[in-house]
């Protein structure tokens, strides 16, 4: 399989290098929308600790809504199911920040992906703490999941996503105005900012994500039961109102961040990392989306 893999990954990130359409950066965090959008890399982490790569397998990016599945890791292992009387589980079918969705049903977020739902669940971390104290947990866990401490918070995107969130700001003060916010809105969107500004290469986030591939694989994170229930929600929620057509595409449980990255899990078997900066109209990678759909059907990956 190895020579396969390798094979399929070369060929993918060849055949992508010569598209015509990147698609486009989240222009809305300036620290973003100044990445050249031209670029791409992937990396598999199979069951063994076998790593494959291709692309610009060691540019660092920015994983943004990739780290609520490190997050919601921590808020489960934290408080358990008393999350789930703040958060729902269930697809959202609009854009992950969403106001309306909110406000109808009155500041329960449809789960924890969405960016009210991830709101709910970092300050589930946060816990009473300081912020400098729910952030060392949630980059440790991370670092520790990639058995890599060369993983950081970059501080100039969490900056830029501090001064322009404006729709964030909104989505916690109404979250604080139904009385599902315990911490100030300020301290919890300052952890949640920088939790999202964390970056790391796409060989290091297919290594962090191994602890989702199954029991017996890479450091000992969670629960099995937790680990199946993870997966369960990045099937169903992942790519927000993309989730749909991610799951008929590629089949997999995978989480995406408008950084251009989206990470994978093929159960039992391999962790996947993709980056492209360039998005498709539901801030999912456009060329990530792709080049999963085609490694899923060239290594017959599915959950079905």
């Amino acid at each position: 399989m190895a020579q396969r893999l390798k094979t399929v990954l070369n060929e993918i990130a060849a055949d992508l290098s010569d598209s015509h359409d990147w698609g486009k950066v989240a222009d809305y965090i300036p620290e973003l929308a100044a990445v050249p959008k031209e670029q791409f890399a992937i990396a598999v982490i199979t069951k063994d600790g076998q790593c494959h790569s291709a692309g610009s397998a060691q540019v660092r990016f920015s994983a943004q809504s990739i780290t609520k599945v490190f997050t919601l890791a921590i808020a489960l292992g934290r408080s358990g199911d008393q999350l789930w009387q703040r958060v729902d589980r269930e697809p959202s079918g609009d854009a992950f920040n969403s106001i309306v969705q909110l406000e109808q049903e009155n500041g329960h977020p449809r789960n924890p992906f969405v960016n009210a739902g991830a709101i709910v669940t970092t300050d589930e971390v946060l816990a009473g703490r300081a912020p400098k104290d729910a952030l060392a947990e949630i980059l440790g866990f991370i670092r520790t999941a990639a058995e890599d401490d060369d993983i950081h918070i970059n501080k100039s995107v969490a900056k830029s996503e501090t001064e322009h969130g404006h729709r964030n700001f909104a989505l916690a003060h109404f979250l604080a105005s139904c009385g599902n916010l315990k911490n100030p809105p300020d301290m919890t969107l300052g952890t949640y900012f920088h939790h999202c500004a964390i970056e790391l290469t796409v060989t290091q986030l297919a290594k962090a994500g191994r602890f989702l591939i199954g029991p017996g694989v890479g450091p000992k994170m969670v629960s099995p039961e937790r680990v199946r229930r993870l997966n369960a929600l990045m099937m169903t929620c992942g790519h927000y109102d993309g989730s749909g057509d991610f799951a008929y595409r590629v089949g997999l449980p995978a989480k995406s961040g408008v950084g251009g990255g989206i990470l994978a899990i093929v159960p039992g078997q391999a962790s996947i990392a993709v980056w492209s900066p360039g998005l498709d109209q539901n801030g999912n990678s456009k060329l990530g989306t792709e080049a999963m759909q085609r490694l899923a059907h060239a290594m017959n990956w599915s959950v079905f």
